[in-house]
Formats: structure tokens, sequence, C-alpha cells
């Protein structure tokens, strides 16, 4: 056919986009092209995979290669990297073991994801110096972890045991970054018998959290013997040809492998050179169906901006949902019918140990202002269950809205792991999308059982105590 629709990228939001499309209209000819060899994989298993939970990559993968080439019909080429995009030729231009291929396509995604930040630190270059950004890095450092380990446990299944002559190997490491990567991986590591040692770069883990809840993460981590270094900027990792320390101002510390966990950035130079255009955020800027300032090029995933649900402005959150949301959309507009896809809230969790927190929304009360709001905040601790129940724990909230408009703008919320904050989440998801105040929230009808909340639920008691707190304000003379 004249009319092939083409996807650069073949992870959540490409082969989310290829498989709809294909679903939709069974006689369009669909190629995707992807550089590596994994395509459809969950790359927020990883963290597990290292620590032992996931015990083959392939757990991983939702659909193989031969799955989408045989039952779904899409031409998959993977090993194949896209080198030019041709807007006004229509074609995009890959590179790959068989040689250079020129495709033309009628409708194209960009899908090419993120990558791994790697800040400007001597020595990241150094052998034992790692990141997580791909299957293949996911798979490297399994390995340290099990030639460190003696092989025990976390033997490759397909490659016996992977090492067995390495002594007193579950040494002092280092994980540089508190975000997500940084403390699933001090769990990680510190699970399979690491002394960690996790550098901050600012005075708290999860920034995009609330403090309270980013205090409540940090007390955990130290009880789990974690040493955290906050306030504390890496400028170089030291050594001969393998790293041996971390220097910050405070000192060095050494270590036998450092695991960089600085957060990711949109992968746009392919869209760059073509022309493309980038938003304010440095991602691909789109319209609300996907699409770039090229005709009939799309732009989905970690390589693109979304719309925020409260601001109504350009945002860049790269999460999974979002990827795989906004590419099925692209497939649904590209065979005829235009999907939005909707806008993002930033909604994220995270687990630390025995700890879950979760966050949505604006918290930050800078970023509130600048966005025309007045925030005002409360932070309620409250039962996670049934005072009666047995095994209860508490789930503290930290709840944001609008002086003027009490309209409720984010939520910051951790509870002991399995007492529900990641859940409660949603109810703060419902109300930002569809613009509810905290009088609104506050009437929410939450299911109720001993089991699993108490009467009112802590949504419910956080949004009582701000609905208070917002017309106290209001009434300041």
């Amino acid at each position: 056919m004249s009319d092939p629709f083409v996807v650069v990228g073949g992870d959540a939001a490409g082969m989310s986009a290829a498989s709809k499309a294909r679903r939709d209209d069974p006689d369009r000819d669909i190629v995707v092209f992807e550089k590596g060899e994994w395509v459809s994989y969950g790359a927020c298993g990883l963290p597990y995979y290292v620590k032992g939970e996931i015990q083959s990559l392939e757990d991983l993968v939702s659909v193989t290669p031969e799955e989408f080439r045989e039952e779904r019909d899409i031409d998959l080429r993977t090993g194949h990297e896209v080198v030019e995009i041709d807007t006004d030729e229509r074609t995009v231009t890959a590179e790959g073991d068989s040689g250079r291929v020129v495709q033309p396509y009628g409708h194209l995604l960009i899908a090419t994801g993120s990558e791994a930040v790697v800040p400007p630190i001597d020595g990241t270059d150094r052998e034992g110096v790692y990141t997580l950004g791909s299957m293949s890095d996911g798979k490297e450092l399994r390995e340290y972890v099990a030639r460190a380990r003696d092989g025990e446990d976390l033997q490759q299944p397909d490659r016996g045991p992977a090492c067995r002559y390495l002594e007193d190997c579950t040494g002092p490491v280092a994980v540089v970054g508190g975000g997500y990567i940084g403390i699933e991986m001090a769990e990680a590591l510190a699970a399979n018998g690491f002394e960690v040692n996790l550098f901050q770069r600012g005075d708290r883990v999860l920034k995009g959290f609330s403090d309270e809840t980013s205090e409540y993460v940090a007390d955990h981590l130290r009880e789990e013997d974690v040493a955290l270094h906050l306030d504390a900027e890496v400028r170089e990792l030291s050594g001969g040809e393998r790293v041996e320390a971390v220097v910050t101002a405070d000192g060095r510390i050494e270590v036998e492998m450092v695991l960089i966990g600085t957060g990711v950035r949109p992968r746009t130079e392919l869209a760059e050179a073509a022309g493309i255009e980038l938003g304010e955020t440095g991602a691909i800027a789109t319209d609300a169906y996907r699409e770039t300032s090229a005709p009939d090029v799309y732009a989905a995933g970690d390589c693109a901006e979304a719309t925020h649900v409260v601001t109504g402005e350009p945002a860049y959150v790269p999460l999974a949902l979002t990827a795989n949301r906004h590419g099925r959309a692209v497939g649904q507009t590209v065979t005829g019918t235009p999907t939005e896809g909707g806008d993002i809230a930033g909604t994220a969790a995270v687990k630390a140990f025995d700890v879950e927190a979760a966050r949505t929304g604006i918290l930050d009360p800078d970023e509130a202002r600048a966005a025309g709001f007045d925030p005002v905040t409360e932070t309620v601790t409250a039962k996670s269950r049934a005072g009666y129940y047995p095994d209860g724990g508490n789930v503290t909230i930290t709840l944001t809205a609008d002086r003027d408009s009490e309209r409720v703008l984010g939520a910051s919320l951790v509870s002991e792991y399995g007492e529900g904050a990641v859940h409660r989440s949603h109810a703060i998801v419902a109300a930002l999308s569809e613009g509810a105040t905290v009088a609104d929230l506050e009437n929410y009808d939450l299911a109720y059982a001993p089991p699993f909340n108490t009467t009112w639920d802590p949504i419910l008691v956080a949004a009582k105590v701000l609905a208070e707190s917002v017309r106290e304000t209001e009434s300041d003379p």
C-alpha cells in the first residue's frame, strides 16, 4: 500500500499505537523500527528484576517480537535504528544489519522514549558505574549483583551461576539520586546484602512529593540501614580503571559500584534534526491528538509533552500509563477516528522497603503560584482501617487547594506498604480531572469496610480539614 503507518520505537507508546492501528485497520501496512532487540517491555520492573523478585528479563516482556509479527501482522524490524526523518519526502531512513533502508510513510509516530541523565560528574565512564534505562542495563546490573553474591539465588536461568570467584563483594555501593529509580534501587541492593549509600543533591528525597512524605520515606530508609547523604552534590567518582569512591564536598566514601539514578530526559535528537518543534519543557511539542508541527507526524510517550490537567499547560512527566494511553490514541487517530488520549496529572507511586507513597497534581507552592493559584495546604494523619480491625496503620495525606476557587490542586500520600496510600491517590486524580473543590471531595461517596478504611476515609478527613482551612483564610481580614 502507499499509505503505511510507520512507528519509530518499539516500546509502550510505539507498540500500543501499532497494535491499535492493526485492530482498527486490518489491511493497513504497519512498520515499526526498533534499534534494540527488546520491544513492549516493562522498564518499571527492572529494579525488581535486579533485586531478584523477578527471575527473568523475559517476564518483563508483554508481547514478544514474534507475536507482533506472526499474530498481529506487524512488520516489526528490530535491530534497525532510524537515523533520519524527511518530512518533505515523507520518508524515514533506518540502518540495520542488512544495510540502509528508506521507508515511505503516510503517518509517522515518533516514540523514541527517554534516556537516563548522566550528570556532569568526573569519572562516570569508569567501570562499575551503571545506569538503569534499558533492558540491557538491567541485565548488566543483575549480573553484577549475581557475581557479588557468588551466584546465590540470582543466577540467570539460561546461563547457570554467573560467577563463583569473587569473595566479599557485597561491600559498600552508591546510588546517586533520590528519586524513584534511586530509592527502588537502594531497596534492591540492600535486599542483596550491600551497604547502600544514597546521595541526593537537594535537602530531601522524592522532591516531587510533599515535605511530609519525603521525611517519612527518608526516616524509613535510615531504619533499613541506607546511609542517606542529603545536600551532597557528587563531584567525582574517583578511582583507576574501576570506580573506587564517591567524592563530595564533605569528603570521600569508598564504594565498589555506583548506580546513577538522576532522572531521564526525552530523546528528541531525531525530531530536532527533522525540524520538528520542541516545547518549553524540552520534549516534542504536540497538539491534543499528539500531532507535531510536521503534518501527519505524531509523537507520544517519554519523548513528548502532554497537557497538565490542573494548569492546562504543557508538562513533561514520563510515565508508562501516559505512553500506553497516548500511543493507543494515535493508533486510533491514524486509522480514521481522531482521539485525544487525555491530559495528565503527574500521578506517580513508589515503594521504599515497607513504605508506599503516591503523588498527583500540583504540590509545590511556587509552581502553583506560577500557574495563577493561591495554594493552601494541610497535612493529616488518619487511621487506614477501622480502629478495632487488627493490623491497621496510618495514612499521611498532604492536600493542596486554591484559596479563591477552592479547587483541589494536588496531593501527596504515604503509608506503610499495604495500608493504601497509593490506591487512595486515585480519588484525588478523579477530583483533579473534574476540577472538584475540596467541598466536593469531602462529599465523595467512597467505599467503606473495616478491613480497608474507616467510615471517614483519610481522603475525606483531609478534605474536611483543608476545606475548613480555606474558609478560615477567606474570612481573615
